[in-house]
């Protein structure tokens, strides 16, 4: 990985992206269906591009809606649709043309109140508390959104009625009938006016901001949290989430700052990423230099990405904590604080979340669920309980209410950020030291990703390897346990390889979008072991996959 100069510094202004033309394109742009950048592509988080590029532009977001218009009247959904939008500047241009389009086909749309940019979150949410105890008339919902990633990004995510992300045979459905509907230059797209649409009946106003915030009381200790009346710091990055914090901190009494309230749609308030891209990742200690330096103002400090589906946590006494290790110290918290969930209730991970968390789970008795990249795995064990937590490497997550019933299905951002108020209210010890207590008992994990070259074709026998065509038994000086292509909990291909041995693994998986493959590595020894372990990877997997016919 290359640092660029501008890394972890305020984003200069030649990084800025020009906002009037990001839309004017959005408008004007004709993708053609013939070539595949310029289609609709649905990957685990929706379809995502930029108007630039003809990668999402208006013909995408009409073809989009069009065909999940049709994919509703032919799985018999006909309750509301929950729409939210973030504050990406193409958010609210295909905000207009999705209701144009929707309305057209009388569907029964909850915009939010005001006009309010809303938290994917607070659409999940909504979808699940609609849908209590129905069995017919069910709710769905979309949200436009490109997540982190920079301005000039669009982004569209769609979410059926068990409120979390669409499963890949819902996604490739809505992807095929949208690229039809794209290549017959758009023929088949019901549309009205923006102004009919907005008149129409079928069109409804929604308090998204305080149904989530006053239903919150029943998933986290917010009085444990007002007692201990802890300095807590957010920073909403600028996100759809900006109004909840001040509403959260009213609502419940908190001593709570909301340290940037700006929204402007080039993030010019951002640091700049590690790789010299305005990146709202709130994992990111390069995109997070702002809060880390007011690290000390506070007992714990947290902030979310622009759709609030991602967590950063801050303590005085760590910094910002590593993805991973929150996601170990929130599992052995919550499984220890909880008493009304199921006895059963699994702890949900994906294949390159850290080996910590399968400590842990051992620790307190649980059983682990272990599938492959992408939330979607975890809304259905989310939704019936037999999951408690669900969580991804890339600081994604979500847990149950108190009571052990469904909170959210998509990944939720503030909670496992108010979660660490609680805990640090609670115990008197801010994550960081929590975390520190873990690995004095389990041991410390030492992490990495690094990136390796490989052809679209290598990429390819990377994706379809199987575990027997691995021959070697040793790695890093430590026999070889298991190798999977497929991930325990589920059974679902991962797309690549996981070697594990008894202090150490690494994950090959190859990147959608770049001649590459991704080596996710972990080592419970040391630095030296972790070098000598992602070598030794690299080394196995290009020999299994350039000794393929």
């Amino acid at each position: 990985m290359t640092l660029s100069p501008f890394a972890g510094k305020p984003a200069p202004a030649q990084l800025l992206v020009d906002i009037p033309r990001l839309v004017t394109a959005y408008y004007t742009g004709q993708p053609d269906a013939a070539i595949s950048t310029q289609r609709v592509a649905f990957g685990t988080s929706g379809h995502r591009g930029s108007s630039f590029d003809l990668s999402f532009n208006e013909w995408h977001v009409l073809a989009i809606s069009q065909a999940i218009c049709l994919y509703r009247a032919a799985q018999g959904i006909t309750g509301p649709l929950f729409v939210g939008l973030d504050t990406h500047a193409l958010s609210t241009p295909a905000g207009a043309s999705a209701l144009e389009v929707l309305a057209a086909n009388g569907v029964h749309v909850m915009l939010a109140e005001g006009d309010e940019y809303t938290p994917t979150p607070a659409i999940s949410h909504a979808i699940l508390c609609y849908n209590r105890g129905r069995t017919s008339g069910l709710a769905d919902g979309i949200v436009i959104t490109p997540s982190h990633n920079p301005p000039q990004s669009g982004g569209y995510k769609y979410n059926p009625p068990n409120g979390g992300p669409a499963d890949t045979h819902v996604t490739k459905w809505i992807e095929a009938k949208a690229n039809e509907l794209l290549a017959a230059k758009l023929a088949g797209v019901k549309r009205i006016t923006h102004a009919q649409a907005l008149k129409a009946d079928t069109t409804h106003r929604h308090d998204y901001l305080n149904s989530y915030v006053a239903d919150l009381i029943n998933v986290i200790d917010m009085d444990a949290i007002r007692r201990a009346d802890l300095r807590l710091g957010v920073d909403p990055l600028g996100g759809a989430g900006v109004r909840y914090w001040s509403a959260i901190a009213e609502h419940y009494r908190l001593n709570l700052e909301v340290v940037n309230t700006e929204v402007d749609p080039t993030f010019r308030f951002m640091s700049v990423d590690w790789d010299g891209q305005i990146r709202m990742d709130p994992s990111s200690s390069y995109a997070m230099q702002g809060l880390i330096g007011l690290k000390e103002r506070f007992d714990v400090a947290f902030a979310c990405d622009p759709d609030h589906d991602r967590h950063g946590i801050v303590t005085p006494s760590g910094g910002l904590l590593a993805p991973n290790n929150y996601l170990a110290v929130s599992i052995d918290y919550l499984f220890q604080n909880r008493p009304q969930w199921r006895a059963d209730a699994a702890v949900g991970k994906t294949v390159v979340s850290s080996g910590l968390i399968d400590r842990v789970a051992a620790r307190i008795g649980r059983r682990l669920y272990e599938v492959p990249v992408g939330f979607k795995w975890f809304a259905d064990g989310l939704f019936e309980g037999s999951l408690g937590f669900g969580g991804e490497e890339s600081a994604g997550a979500s847990f149950l209410r108190k009571d052990g019933s469904v909170w959210s299905t998509d990944k939720d951002g503030l909670i496992p950020a108010l979660l660490a108020a609680e805990m640090t209210s609670r115990k008197g010890q801010d994550p960081s030291q929590i975390y520190r207590g873990l690995t004095d008992a389990l041991g410390e994990p030492f992490a990495i990703r690094v990136d390796a070259k490989a052809t679209p074709a290598q990429k390819a026998l990377l994706g379809k390897l199987a575990p027997e065509q691995v021959t070697s038994t040793q790695l890093a000086g430590e026999s070889i346990q298991q190798i999977l292509s497929h991930a325990p909990g589920n059974d679902q291909a991962i797309g690549g390889l996981k070697v594990m041995t008894e202090n150490g693994w690494f994950a090959a998986r190859p990147s959608g979008t770049e001649d590459i493959y991704k080596i996710y590595a972990e080592s419970f020894i040391g630095e030296d072991h972790l070098k000598r372990l992602v070598e030794e990877a690299q080394v196995l997997v290009d020999g299994a996959i350039t000794s393929q016919p």
